[in-house]
């Protein structure tokens, strides 16, 4: 395989992690903002009394998800792997994802009571709650399909030791670049220039297109390994057989600093925006010092990424252990952060850290992975990098914030609040990600990595 990419790999990668990521966004970010603001919106304390609160909620739809993305990456992922084929399920999958994202813009408690012909208030707000979680897995499903399993294995297959760091570089700062897309769209929606109608349909058909491009620009790649008559049902739990993970004890540390990394960030994730929102920015007022602080922070966030990224380039030991310890110091002065010029403050080692783990973890992962078996193994990458972390995760956070019970009025109704707490509960899980990365580093388990690295450096040399 080729040490460089072509052009034509780099438009796709570019491309369908872009879009991607603005469709998971929009999932991770405005499925939670539509639930509280919207469909949750005008609702009398009375009905809110009578159905699951608004942080329960998010955290009921982000673990269904969470279930549903595992399930369909082990699912189509084995399949993509058995018949060694990768581009219908990343072209039609993306297809399908954007118009079900579009849908998402015809829920609302109004139609439901048209549809159901309900009358009761509890009964519409009930239904609409369940049809936007119902709803993010479909979704979930079609996106696990397309990006979760086909995509990431297509990733894999296309790169080397020595441009996967510079490829999960790019990913991680084009998942950056569609996350403020979507939050520069999404923000008419939650102001209300446009509609959340507009907002769904609008994305969604955006996704929709690049599913159709890409029957014409992507290619299959040269897939290691030949089509086998293997028992597709023993394919499905290869990844759970004792003498598999013995084999690949390396990748399991490595999923495991995965899993207990992402379980801090779903900690507070899937209710940040909402605290920024109603919290953090509710009165920003705009002065000298809140602008300076927050120029100083962003560019200490981009210094700091680019100097840790560089030095791990080809020794990731030089990058791991201090974005962990960035990771955690910045959670925690975010727990103490009691406005907005301490929250910038708290944002720069948070963002590093963060920034940083999950490219290196998520190329250690791809470098531990056997090639010929890389569809077999996406849904145990799942398991570490969802699952697990979107199921715990957000319980973590939604009892973080019911201990704290921050509430605000709303129309005469008050309403809980995500707080603070979150940041603290979230740093002392990301403490624990030390421990699969100093076991992996006493083993030395990067060493061959590393020199997979340098060999193919030379030869670009050459």
């Amino acid at each position: 395989m080729e040490n460089k990419l072509s052009k034509r790999l780099w438009l796709n990668i570019l491309l369908f992690s872009f879009m991607g990521g603005v469709a998971w966004n929009l999932e991770n970010i405005y499925f939670n903002t539509f639930l509280y603001g919207s469909v949750y919106s005008g609702a009398s304390e009375e009905v809110l009394a009578s159905v699951m609160a608004p942080t329960t909620a998010i955290s009921n739809m982000v673990s269904l998800s969470a279930i549903t993305a595992v399930v369909t990456t082990f699912i189509m992922g084995t399949l993509s792997e058995k018949i060694k084929r990768r581009k219908i399920f990343i072209s039609l999958g993306y297809t399908l994802w954007g118009i079900i994202t579009a849908s998402f813009g015809f829920i609302t408690k109004e139609n439901i009571a048209k549809v159901f012909g309900f009358s009761d208030d509890v009964k519409i707000l009930t239904f609409a709650i369940w049809s936007v979680i119902i709803m993010d897995m479909i979704m979930t499903f079609m996106g696990s399909t397309s990006n979760d399993s086909a995509f990431n294995s297509w990733v894999t297959d296309v790169t080397t030791p020595s441009t996967r760091p510079k490829v999960e570089t790019a990913l991680m700062f084009i998942g950056v670049i569609s996350m403020l897309a979507v939050m520069g769209v999404g923000s008419f929606a939650q102001n209300g220039t446009i509609s959340y109608k507009v907002f769904f349909i609008g994305l969604g058909l955006v996704v929709t297109a690049c599913g159709i491009m890409g029957l014409f620009t992507l290619e299959e790649p040269q897939i290691k390994g030949e089509k086998t008559n293997s028992n597709y049902w023993a394919d499905l739990f290869y990844g759970f057989r004792p003498s598999v993970v013995k084999k690949n004890a390396n990748l399991y540390l490595a999923l495991a600093a995965v899993g207990l990394y992402n379980i801090a960030v779903q900690v507070f994730f899937p209710y940040l925006f909402v605290y920024l929102g109603e919290v953090v920015f509710a009165d920003l007022v705009l002065d000298a010092k809140t602008i300076i602080t927050a120029v100083i922070s962003i560019a200490a966030l981009v210094a700091g990424t680019v100097y840790l990224l560089k030095v791990g380039g080809k020794n990731k030991i030089m990058s791991f252990l201090p974005a962990t310890a960035l990771f955690v110091l910045g959670l925690f002065l975010l727990s103490t952060s009691t406005n907005v010029i301490l929250v910038f403050i708290g944002v720069a080692p948070t963002a590093i850290g963060y920034i940083v783990l999950q490219v290196q973890l998520s190329a250690a992962v791809r470098d531990f992975i056997p090639q010929d078996k890389i569809g077999l193994f996406q849904g145990i990458r799942m398991i570490f990098a969802v699952l697990i972390p979107m199921v715990v995760g957000p319980k973590i956070g939604d009892i973080a914030c019911r201990i704290s019970n921050i509430t605000i009025e709303e129309y005469g109704v008050e309403k809980l609040v995500p707080s603070t707490s979150m940041f603290l509960f979230a740093a002392v899980v990301a403490i624990l990600v030390f421990v699969p990365l100093v076991i992996l580093l006493k083993k030395k388990a990067f060493d061959s990595i590393t020199k997979k690295v340098e060999e193919e450096y030379e030869e670009e040399e050459e």
